[in-house]
């Protein structure tokens, strides 16, 4: 696991802005724990450094030269590589935000984001869990509630029937936005043994992360936004 055993977090910065990258760079120096190992400033050159440093997360830009950060998350998911995506762009479109939950992204956050909340959103991400800012996310779910058929029309669509009972209580938890920790207590189990089947929810169900496990709980009925 990306940062185990003391070893810092590795951190790979893509966009075309010089000071911005600069400023990033300099936030997370201070953090502690985080390295920051590259900088890309396009988005081919943010392919072949993710190739070739291997970093735990790449922090990218949308809008990038020669590739957007769209492809360039596509192409990194498509190589296989063991580096996960944080995307930090002014850009929240709900249209975005969903291809980019789709290219592959573990993480979705505003160039607004306060330092610390996005020290913590790096950490989440390099340690396997997914993170779209609260505000993106809340907008995301209204729109679902809108789009989505009635929930006693779906009756939990066919693609859960894979899951167990406990499995889909779990899934229920992560859809609305609670930790290990939190499922944990409410169901009064080890956080290892949430851990493990959030594991097998994900490879039942064919999920890459936490993200399109939200999605898919939403757009099969078993969740509706406000419930």
């Amino acid at each position: 696991m990306a940062g185990a055993a003391g070893a810092a977090v590795r951190v790979l910065l893509a966009d075309d802005q010089p000071m911005l990258r600069s400023g990033l760079r300099m936030v997370l120096a201070g953090a502690g724990g985080l390295a920051v190992v590259g900088e890309a400033g396009d988005g081919a050159e943010a392919v072949d450094l993710s190739r070739r440093l291997l970093p735990d997360v790449v922090v990218m830009d949308l809008r990038l030269p020669r590739l957007d950060g769209l492809t360039v998350t596509r192409r990194i998911a498509e190589a296989g590589l063991p580096v996960r995506v944080l995307i930090l762009t002014a850009d929240d479109t709900d249209e975005t935000v969903l291809g980019a939950v789709a290219a592959g992204a573990s993480g979705y956050l505003g160039k607004d984001v306060p330092a610390e909340e996005l020290v913590a959103a790096i950490r989440t991400v390099a340690s396997g869990g997914a993170v779209v800012a609260p505000p993106i996310l809340d907008r995301l779910l209204s729109r679902m509630a809108e789009i989505l058929p009635a929930a006693e029309t779906t009756a939990a669509a066919p693609a859960l029937d894979a899951l167990t009972e406990r499995e889909r209580e779990v899934l229920v938890h992560v859809a609305k936005g609670h930790s290990n920790a939190e499922i944990a207590r409410a169901l009064l189990v080890s956080e290892t043994t949430v851990k493990t089947h959030v594991g097998h929810v994900l490879t039942k169900l064919r999920l890459r992360d936490r993200v399109q496990a939200v999605v898919m709980a939403y757009e099969t009925g078993l969740v509706r936004p406000g419930g």
